[in-house]
């Protein structure tokens, strides 16, 4: 099959296009574990060999530590030749003498605080740390980050505030980026949002999404990323004590997640391979981000990318109740 099995798409009516695999950069920020400088840039250098020139950061990542090496990472390409997002919403500031980070999950970090600013002063203030961080004069698209308890300040500031922005061409496209996809229904039927992304809700084990957010994304004509394709790890490797939503993974969901793994296997299909395919069933979906801590992981994602998947298995996992029957299956053309 060639590669990649869907080409790059647009998002919304924007004209910034992605390629359908991208490489969610919360691991370069040592999300639960330090990567070395050097392997960070080699998981970006094999993502852009791969054809993944998607690259999905944020302040939140490592405190500014991941976009400070996707960054230097990608200094000397040609600024044409990948897409780049980073979000808003969390202001990074430096520590007082004194005070102690919170993790929030990532090690090792740069002595900085994250503070809540939806503010438009705010809004502009982050962006511009994030374009000295990542070395470039402008990314491509900018999420309003994990916003789901700010819809006030949503409405009033944030989104006017990236409005704002891409009506002066400093942004191309704006959306909003979160794991739940009731809120993101509410912004996109409310708000003129090109892109969303979508961690978590729309996967081989989640259908959230396909009933509140997918259906109005369709209609408003707003392209939708999806992220957390393996759910935090349980269908990476349905192993016991495996991690769903990054709590370990209940035994009903875990004997679920093994029955589709055994039906993927009798048609010699990873079951990780399904789980990259499956969400481009919705033709909302314009790509998948997906994170690397290695260059192996990055180029194996990118291969199972590739990996052509009979249409017997979908429906194979319909009649045996492991998928509704009324789910948007990614059928071969």
């Amino acid at each position: 099959m060639r590669y990649p099995p869907y080409g790059p798409r647009e998002l919304g009516r924007t004209g910034v296009t992605v390629p359908p695999l991208g490489l969610g950069c919360a691991p370069l920020g040592n999300l639960y574990r330090a990567v070395p400088e050097e392997q960070a840039r080699e998981v970006v250098r094999t993502a852009l060999a791969t054809g993944a020139g998607y690259f999905d950061t944020a302040p939140h990542y490592g405190v500014g530590l991941s976009e400070e090496r996707l960054g230097r990472a990608l200094h000397g390409q040609g600024r044409a030749s990948y897409t780049l997002s980073t979000k808003v919403g969390r202001r990074l500031r430096p520590l007082a003498p004194g005070e102690r980070a919170a993790g929030e999950g990532f090690v090792d970090t740069p002595a900085r605080a994250r503070v809540r600013d939806l503010s438009r002063d705010g809004i502009r203030a982050t962006l511009d740390a994030s374009l000295t961080r990542l070395g470039v004069d402008a990314v491509d698209i900018v999420y309003l980050h994990d916003v789901e308890d700010q819809l006030r300040e949503v409405y009033e500031t944030g989104f006017p505030a990236l409005a704002e922005l891409r009506a002066q061409g400093v942004v191309r496209a704006i959306g909003f980026g979160m794991n739940h996809s009731a809120p993101l229904a509410r912004l996109v039927a409310d708000l003129d949002a090109d892109v969303v992304l979508c961690a978590g809700r729309w996967t081989l084990l989640e259908r959230t999404a396909a009933d509140d957010l997918l259906p109005v994304c369709a209609r408003r004509g707003t392209s939708v990323v999806v992220g957390g394709v393996y759910n935090s790890g349980l269908l990476a490797d349905p192993s016991p004590g495996a991690p769903y939503n990054y709590v370990p993974a209940p035994a009903t969901l875990l004997d679920r997640t093994r029955q589709l793994a055994a039906c993927c296997a009798e048609f010699n299909i990873p079951l990780k391979a399904a789980a990259l395919r499956f969400p481009f069933g919705h033709p909302a979906v314009a790509a998948a981000v997906v994170g690397a801590a290695t260059p192996e992981e990055m180029a194996e994602n990118a291969r199972l990318f590739t990996q052509q998947i009979p249409d017997e298995l979908w429906h194979t996992l319909v009649a045996r109740g492991l998928l509704d029957p009324d789910l948007p299956l990614p059928l071969n053309d």
